[in-house]
């Protein structure tokens, strides 16, 4: 990077590494969601796009950062993973997974949204929240409309996930599940890795620690759907709204961590480092996502989108109830 593109970039990605340390921050002391926090705090800020001195680097923190916390991610999925949820499982997530983004994109036409909304919404229900939404969106065409729904699909996807961890261990305690079946409810339904950890450990150990293993697992999914999703637009998409790549290159970025961990290529402190870098960038890309955001803008999204991220919570909740108990 140049002296003069630094420089370019230095005010924007200042403030928004602000914004997402002040979220942490009310994230570490008050519990609060730090995704939640992180858009929240920069949506009022959205006027500094209009500044010529931050908004490149608010654009590059949303767009670029993202894809490397992304990528990152790789590093905490391996195959040992399914070797330890067992292939029966492995296919209820996976089933669970693409029925989900399926009535999402069914739903979408029928309560007024584009079927573009539904993969993007339905993607962040079914696959890891805040993070599944930008990386979705990071393939889709751009609109009007993009940073707005992107941003609606975050706030509302960590509020349901928050909603989830509370009252999900009221449901498995009343049906009775065990540690093992309550641990991969929590893990194939609950939208946030956090708040998966959050409501599997106040169960008790084993609880979480299924309830983590099955969360990501549903994490290594996000790279099929995304590139699903591209081969898919590519064929859809006309010349002026332009084609995605067929594999993103944080998507192959993705594999290949997760191909290194998959045959513990990679130091466990190593590991663990990327994990919490990978957290500090997806942070700071939300936080930016935030003040790319025009509040005004924001309510028109409308009561009918809050009524499919419902939907769809509840459909995967049931769906993953239905086949634990089948």
């Amino acid at each position: 990077m140049t002296v003069s593109r630094a420089r370019a970039l230095g005010p924007g990605l200042l403030i928004v590494a602000l914004v997402a340390m002040a979220a942490q921050f009310v994230a570490d002391h008050y519990g609060a969601p730090v995704m939640l926090m992180a858009i929240l705090f920069g949506i009022p800020l959205h006027f500094l796009m209009y500044d010529g001195k931050c908004a490149e680097g608010i654009d590059f923190a949303a767009r670029h950062i993202l894809r490397f916390g992304v990528a990152l991610l790789g590093l905490r999925v391996s195959f040992d993973m399914v070797q330890a949820i067992g292939w029966a499982q492995v296919g209820t997530i996976s089933l669970g997974v693409a029925a989900t983004i399926l009535l999402s994109v069914v739903l979408a036409p029928l309560v007024g949204k584009d079927r573009l909304f539904g993969f993007l919404t339905g993607g962040a229900v079914a696959i890891c929240g805040a993070s599944a939404a930008m990386a979705i969106n990071s393939i889709l065409p751009k609109t009007e409309e993009s940073e707005r729904n992107l941003s609606f699909t975050v706030i509302s996807v960590t509020v349901l996930s928050t909603v989830a961890m509370i009252v999900y261990p009221i449901v498995a305690q009343f049906l009775g599940l065990s540690s093992q079946a309550t641990g991969v409810f929590f893990g194939g339904t609950i939208h946030d890795v956090a708040q998966v950890v959050g409501a599997g450990y106040s169960v008790s150990e084993e609880t979480g620690d299924v309830a983590t293993v099955v969360k990501l697992f549903r994490v290594t999914l996000l790279a099929p759907v995304v590139f699903i999703g591209a081969l898919i637009l590519r064929r859809t998409a006309t010349q002026s709204e332009g084609r995605p790549p067929l594999l993103p290159l944080f998507v192959v970025g993705f594999l290949i961590l997760a191909a290194l961990n998959s045959y513990h290529l990679v130091p466990s402190i190593v590991t663990d480092g990327a994990g919490r870098v990978s957290r500090v960038a997806l942070v700071i890309a939300v936080a930016a996502v935030g003040m790319k955001t025009s509040l005004e803008k924001l309510r028109y999204v409308g009561r009918e989108a809050i009524f499919m991220l419902v939907a769809q919570t509840i459909f995967l909740g049931v769906f993953v109830l239905v086949t634990l108990s089948a």
